[in-house]
């Protein structure tokens, strides 16, 4: 058993508590105690806050070689999507494998212990299977585990390139043929200690009604979880209301997917009706507005799906930024533009969605807290950079969501192991890491 005593913690309330003492045994945390003014003999001391580990719920790995190379001239959400199939092109396990490690190692050092990676380029260019069928998402599953962190692989099933439309040359990897063949070859992919495997049903564009029941089905039975993209551009839900007469989470609804383990992933662009289904039914939306706003997708309705019933939970999505505090913020931040009013979603909210609800829609539902019994999961935000400097406890929590940057994250502990140490990765170095994938995968 190993002891930790930290300055500050937050422990899911409105406010951090000061000197809390953490028992770990193996993986998980056996006790907990506030108001221990001094370290205790043998512990280790964590100046800052300490506070459950950030969950990143909707990632693309490939996408973080976009990054500082599409954000120049006009365009739209579709013209950004040529430019990612151009990276997507150029995947192949070994690729796939260096980019993603490099990706989830800067996501480790911005306090993400546990990383939904929404996985669709599955085949070799032109659509046949590799001599293993599951080889792209092994590589993501075997990334994480090099660099330390949490994964849970939400397989996605992607058959059209839109509504009644084949799939494109680029498209043709995504594809398995049918939602049964999808189904066959997910239910090869393997859980582990830190990694479990999920659904996902790409968008409405590319699944059609029948087959999304059929993902849904799969999910059901395993009690996985279920994720698709949602009303993610207008021009989705116009096509979808052409073809089915019903919006996307309408369709979905009718395909069994909706329930407490489905998250719709952006939902910017929802019906009236959209959030009392999604609402009625627990599902969650993840958030992901440094990539909504980098695509001028706009802004979706978090207060309305949070007043509906719907949890809300973040990711980083195309990875543009990788930061967990600058996603929570931007939720209550762009509301706020929207609508020209404050106070939307108070800061425990926002990181209740970074952690516990994260955690909880990735499947990990042990983790995200500071709890006996819990994962020993915990990232220490520093409080000596020039952003916290003078925050104490009673001020903690507002100051994490609307201050804090990845680049005050100290360390980071996955299952009672140091993963990052003073602001460095404890195996990796993760700048070359970044360097040496880009510069073998720049699009």
């Amino acid at each position: 058993m190993s002891r930790l005593w930290c300055e500050l913690a937050w422990l899911g309330g409105e406010q951090a508590e000061a000197g809390v003492v953490i028992d770990l045994a193996g993986d998980r945390i056996a006790t907990v105690e506030s108001g221990v003014a001094a370290p205790p003999p043998g512990a280790e001391r964590l100046p800052g806050v300490t506070l459950p580990g950030l969950a990143n719920v909707h990632s693309h790995a490939f996408q973080r070689a976009l990054r500082g190379r599409t954000h120049a001239g006009t365009g739209s959400f579709w013209t950004w999507r040529e430019q990612m199939y151009a990276a997507a092109a150029g995947l192949d396990p070994d690729r796939c494998l260096a980019l993603a490690r490099a990706t989830f190692a800067e996501m480790a050092l911005a306090g993400v212990t546990v990383v939904g990676e929404f996985h669709y380029v599955h085949h070799q260019p032109g659509g046949a299977p590799y001599d293993d069928p599951n080889a792209m998402g092994k590589a993501l599953l075997e990334a994480a585990a090099e660099v330390g962190i949490r994964i849970t692989l939400l397989d996605a099933c992607y058959l059209h390139g839109g509504i009644g439309v084949e799939p494109n040359e680029v498209q043709r990897r995504f594809s398995d043929g049918s939602a049964e063949r999808w189904a066959t070859r997910v239910a090869e992919l393997p859980d582990g200690p830190t990694a479990r495997v999920g659904a996902a049903i790409h968008s409405v564009r590319a699944v059609d009604p029948e087959s999304a029941a059929t993902v849904a089905a799969w999910a059901r039975e395993r009690e996985a979880p279920l994720h698709a993209h949602v009303s993610e551009q207008p021009a989705e839900n116009e096509a979808c209301l052409a073809a089915y007469g019903r919006t996307p989470v309408a369709l979905l609804a009718g395909a069994g997917a909706l329930s407490e383990r489905f998250t719709a992933v952006h939902a910017t662009h929802l019906a009236d009706g959209d959030l009392e289904l999604l609402g009625s039914a627990r599902a969650a939306c993840c958030l992901c507005p440094t990539t909504e706003r980098d695509l001028a997708d706009g802004i979706g309705p978090a207060g309305a799906l949070a007043r509906a019933g719907a949890p809300l939970c973040l990711g980083s999505d195309s990875n543009a930024v990788i930061d967990l505090f600058e996603e929570a913020r931007a939720v209550e931040l762009d509301e706020r533009l929207a609508t020209r009013v404050r106070g939307h979603h108070a800061a425990s909210a926002l990181l209740r969605a970074a952690t516990a609800t994260g955690n909880e829609r990735l499947g990990w539902r042990e983790g995200g807290r500071i709890a006996p019994g819990a994962l020993a999961d915990l990232v220490t935000v520093s409080l000596d950079g020039v952003r916290l400097a003078g925050t104490d406890a009673a001020h903690a929590v507002e100051s994490l969501v609307f201050a804090a940057t990845a680049a005050d994250v100290r360390h980071v502990t996955v299952g009672g192991r140091a993963v990052v140490r003073d602001g460095a990765h404890v195996t990796l170095d993760v700048a070359g890491e970044l360097r040496a994938a880009l510069g073998a995968h720049a699009p």
